[in-house]
C-alpha cells in the first residue's frame, strides 16, 4: 500500500484510540460500564447494533460468498425484520423492568438458576466461536494487504481491541461504533460503484454477466431440508433472530443502555433496518466483482485465490492510492465495532451470571474489578480461538460461521419462547426439555458430517441427514415441545405477571 494508505488507517485507529482514553475516567460502577447508566440516545444505540452485527465477516466473507454463489446466505438477514416487528414491543420492555445487567437473569426468574446457567454458557461458546472466526477474517485480509504474517496480525490487533475496550465500557464502544459505521457504510459505497461503473457498460452489462451466470437469486427453491435451500435459511433466519434479539446479550445489554423503553424500541428498529441494506450491499459487493473480472480487460485474478480473497484483492490491486486506506479502515473498524461490543458483553455475563451469583455480598467496585479482568480473559481466549482458525485455510469461513452458531445455540430461542409464551412452562419441564436438546444434538453431530468430516457414529438410515444449519432450528423445537409437555406433569407455577408477554399486554391495556 502507498503511505497516504497507511496514514489512513493510522489516523483512524489513533480517533479509535483517542474514543477510549475519552470515556475512561468515567468507568466508575458496573451500570456505567456495561449500561452506560442508561443515557445513550435512541440514534447511537441503532448504529451501534448495526456496526455490531456488520462486522468482518460481513466484509469479506459475504463478499466472497455473493463471488462464488448467488445470494441464499442473506435470506437469513432478510428474516430478521420480519420477525422483529412481531417481538420487539414486548422484548424491551421485558428485558428493561425484569433484569439489572445479564438477559439471562430473566430466565432465572423464570425457571431457576440452571436455566441461567445453560443459556450463559450457550452464549459464551456461540460467541467465543464467532469472535475468533471474525478476528481470523480480518488478519487473513491485513496479511494480503501487508503481506505480513497472519497469525502476528491477529494477535496485534486482538492487543489493541482488548485495551480499548478496557478502557472506556460500553460507553465508548457504542459512540466509537457512530464513528466506525459510518465509515464502514461508506467503504462498501464506494468500492461498489467502482465496480458498477469501470467495466463497460456500466451496472447493466454487471447485472447482465451475473444473472447470466447464475449469481442472481435466492434459490435453490425446494423444500429439501438436506440442502442449503431458500427454506433452509428461511427457517433458520427466524430463529436466529428470535435468539439474536430476543436472547442475546450484546443486542439486549444495549436495549439497557438506552434513556427509556421508546428509545429502546426505536434503535432496534433503526439498527435492524439499517443492516439489512448493508448486509444486501456487501453480498451484491461478491456479485459484482463476479462480473468486474469477466468485463475488465486485463483485471485477472491469481489461479486458486479463495472465495473470501476475492475482495481483499480487488482492494489492493484495483483501488486508487487513499481509497485503499480508507476501505481497509472500515475494515478494520467492522471488526472493532463487533469484537469491542461481544468482549464487553461476555465479560458483562462472566460477572453477573458466575461471579455476583458466587460472591453474593460482593461489592459493586468488585464486580466492576472482576469484569475488567474479564475484558481481558474473553479477549485472550479470542484469540486463541482464532489462532485455530489459521490451521482451517480459510474455505467457507461463512458457512463454518453459520454451522457453529447453528450447533452452539442450544435451544435458547426455543427457551425464550417457553418462558415467554407459555404460563404452564415451569423449570421441572424445562430441565427435561433441556436434556431432551442436549441429546438429540449429540445424537445429531455424532450421526452427521457438520464440518465435512467423517460420521462418529453410524446408524445407517437413522443417520441425522438434514442441513447443518436445520440443527439449531430442531434443537429450539425439541426444547419447546419437550419442554411443554414435560411441564404437564408438575404442578402449574406461581409467576410475576411481567415475566410472560400476557402480562406486557395486560400492562399496556392498563396504560
Amino acid at each position: 500500500m502507498h503511505i497516504i494508505d497507511y496514514l489512513i488507517i493510522v489516523l483512524s485507529l489513533i480517533i479509535s484510540v483517542y474514543v477510549g482514553f475519552y470515556f475512561s475516567k468515567g468507568q466508575k460502577s458496573t451500570k456505567k460500564f456495561f449500561a452506560a447508566d442508561g443515557k445513550i440516545p435512541a440514534w447511537a444505540i441503532g448504529i451501534s447494533i448495526l456496526a455490531t452485527l456488520v462486522s468482518s465477516v460481513t466484509f469479506l466473507a459475504y463478499p466472497g460468498q455473493g463471488y462464488s454463489n448467488n445470494w441464499i446466505l442473506l435470506v437469513q438477514g432478510l428474516m430478521v425484520p420480519v420477525v422483529l416487528m412481531f417481538i420487539i414491543w414486548g422484548v424491551v420492555p421485558l428485558y428493561r423492568n425484569v433484569i439489572g445487567i445479564s438477559a439471562y437473569e430473566y430466565f432465572e426468574k423464570r425457571f431457576g438458576y440452571f436455566a441461567r446457567l445453560y443459556s450463559s454458557l450457550a452464549f459464551i461458546l456461540s460467541h467465543f466461536s464467532k469472535m475468533g472466526t471474525v478476528l481470523y477474517l480480518l488478519g487473513l485480509a491485513i496479511a494480503g494487504f501487508t503481506g505480513f504474517d497472519t497469525l502476528t496480525i491477529i494477535w496485534i490487533l486482538g492487543f489493541v481491541i482488548i485495551t480499548l475496550t478496557l478502557l472506556g465500557g460500553i460507553e465508548a464502544i457504542i459512540w466509537l461504533d457512530v464513528i466506525q459505521g459510518f465509515l464502514l457504510v461508506a467503504g462498501g459505497i464506494i468500492a461498489l460503484l467502482i465496480l458498477l461503473f469501470v467495466p463497460e457498460g456500466g451496472p447493466a452489462a454487471v447485472w447482465e454477466v451475473a444473472k447470466a451466470s447464475g449469481k442472481t437469486g435466492f434459490g435453490p427453491y425446494d423444500w429439501d431440508f438436506a440442502k442449503l435451500t431458500f427454506w433452509v435459511m428461511a427457517i433458520n433466519g427466524v430463529f436466529y433472530a428470535i435468539q439474536k434479539y430476543g436472547t442475546d446479550q450484546t443486542i439486549v445489554q444495549r436495549y439497557l443502555t438506552a434513556k427509556s423503553t421508546k428509545d429502546g424500541i426505536k434503535a432496534s428498529l433503526i439498527g435492524v433496518l439499517m443492516a439489512v441494506p448493508v448486509w444486501a450491499l456487501f453480498m451484491f459487493i461478491g456479485t459484482a466483482l463476479f462480473s468486474y473480472y469477466k468485463l475488465v480487460p486485463g483485471a485477472v485474478l491469481p489461479e486458486g485465490i479463495k472465495p473470501d480473497g476475492v475482495f481483499p484483492y480487488f482492494i489492493i490491486n484495483e483501488l486508487p492510492v487513499g481509497v485503499v486506506g480508507l476501505i481497509v479502515s472500515a475494515l478494520i473498524a467492522a471488526a472493532i465495532s463487533s469484537l469491542d461490543s461481544d468482549i464487553n458483553c461476555l465479560s458483562a455475563v462472566l460477572t453477573e451470571d458466575f461471579y455476583a451469583k458466587i460472591r453474593k455480598n460482593t461489592t459493586d467496585r468488585q464486580k466492576l474489578m472482576f469484569g475488567k479482568l474479564m475484558v481481558v480473559v474473553s479477549g485472550g481466549l479470542a484469540l486463541l480461538v482464532a489462532t485455530l482458525y489459521t490451521q482451517l485455510k480459510g474455505e467457507g469461513v461463512l458457512g463454518i460461521v453459520f454451522g457453529l452458531y447453528a450447533i452452539l445455540s442450544g435451544g435458547i430461542a426455543g427457551m425464550f419462547l417457553l418462558g415467554l409464551f407459555s404460563t404452564r412452562a415451569n423449570k421441572q419441564g424445562l430441565y427435561i426439555g433441556i436434556a431432551a436438546c442436549v441429546l438429540f444434538t449429540a445424537y445429531a453431530l455424532l450421526t452427521s458430517e457438520p464440518f465435512g468430516g467423517r460420521v462418529l457414529l453410524d446408524l445407517g438410515p437413522l443417520n441425522f441427514r438434514h442441513h447443518e444449519y436445520m440443527l439449531g432450528v430442531y434443537s429450539h423445537l425439541v426444547l419447546f415441545g419437550v419442554g411443554y409437555f414435560a411441564s404437564l406433569f408438575f404442578p402449574k407455577p406461581e409467576l410475576d405477571a411481567n415475566l410472560t408477554y400476557y402480562g406486557w399486554l395486560r400492562s399496556k391495556r392498563r396504560n
